[in-house]
């Protein structure tokens, strides 16, 4: 499934369509994703940390974490699946396991960006970037680390923060050299750069839309029309997750009793789809028999 996966995931990027990935945070999450429809899926660091220990993103999981997780996701759905892995875990020769480590548990691609150690959400203030030759060591080693060569390596940089716009565009021409196949200019601040960028790179550009974030709200069409291959809601799901279990909570602390409201709660029967459980009726009575 991974060596299909990877061909349909590098096709879908070059095409350069703007194809619409949501964020997930666990093997359930992914399930629902893969069930409305997505042609792929992410696996959210952020969202990993904040649902998985109740955390902040500010560098708290490792790469058994993602690993896992990653494993986990790629049983559950037959969709691609993008991982993001943070810095790398460490230094290049790090990020040569990590990147073996992740194709072996059923990534088709992974996200590795250039801020120093402990990274921090890309639109969370005080980020700091690493040098430049180091990413670029990063980089390469990720591009010779890989089995299957259309497992592929997403470069992101986090430095229009840190020392601007046209700073960041020339550390991702520089991922590009190195070896990179989708780049990602993260946080940008207003329309206009998120406008200019896919004009100014060969490759295909990943955007990412937080919700409540620095980078101004587009609609998919509209970032598909100006060339971009990938728009990510990282934490879409996780925030509407949220949004579901407070309104859920709140009725049932208010009330002393939820019943199977659609609108608050995922009627039982539904929650037995997602998981498969006819399919495991049916094991278990071929077995029996």
């Amino acid at each position: 499934m991974t060596s299909s996966t990877r061909k349909a995931l590098r096709s879908k990027v070059e095409e350069k369509r703007g194809l619409l990935v949501p964020g997930a945070f666990n093997a359930l999450s992914a399930k629902i994703i893969a069930d409305q429809g997505f042609e792929a899926v992410y696996l959210t660091g952020a969202g990993l940390t904040n649902m998985y220990y109740a955390m902040p993103d500010i560098a708290f999981i490792g790469l058994n974490d993602v690993a896992e997780h990653t494993a986990r996701i790629r049983d559950a759905v037959d969709i691609p699946l993008i991982v993001d892995a943070d810095t790398g875990f460490g230094n290049a020769l790090n990020v040569r396991h990590t990147v073996r480590t992740l194709e072996r548990a059923g990534a088709d691609a992974i996200q590795l960006e250039d801020q120093v150690f402990p990274k921090r959400c890309g639109h969370f203030s005080g980020k700091s970037v690493a040098p430049l030759e180091e990413m670029l060591t990063k980089i390469a080693a990720a591009a010779d680390a890989r089995v299957d060569p259309d497992f592929l390596i997403i470069a992101r940089t986090d430095s229009r923060a840190v020392h601007g716009f046209d700073h960041a565009i020339e550390r991702a021409h520089r991922f590009a050299e190195a070896g990179a196949d989708i780049l990602f200019v993260e946080a940008v601040e207003s329309i206009d750069e998120v406008r200019r960028l896919p004009q100014l790179f060969a490759l295909p550009l990943l955007v990412n839309i937080v919700i409540g974030g620095k980078t101004p709200v587009s609609g998919a069409d509209e970032l598909a029309r100006l060339g971009y291959g990938i728009v990510l809601y990282a934490n879409a799901a996780l925030q509407g997750a949220v949004a579901g279990m407070q309104r859920a909570l709140g009725v049932l602390k208010s009330n002393g009793r939820l019943d199977e409201n659609p609108a608050l709660v995922a009627p039982f029967a539904e929650r037995q789809r997602l998981v498969d459980k006819p399919f495991y009726d049916a094991l278990e009575k071929k077995y029996a028999s």
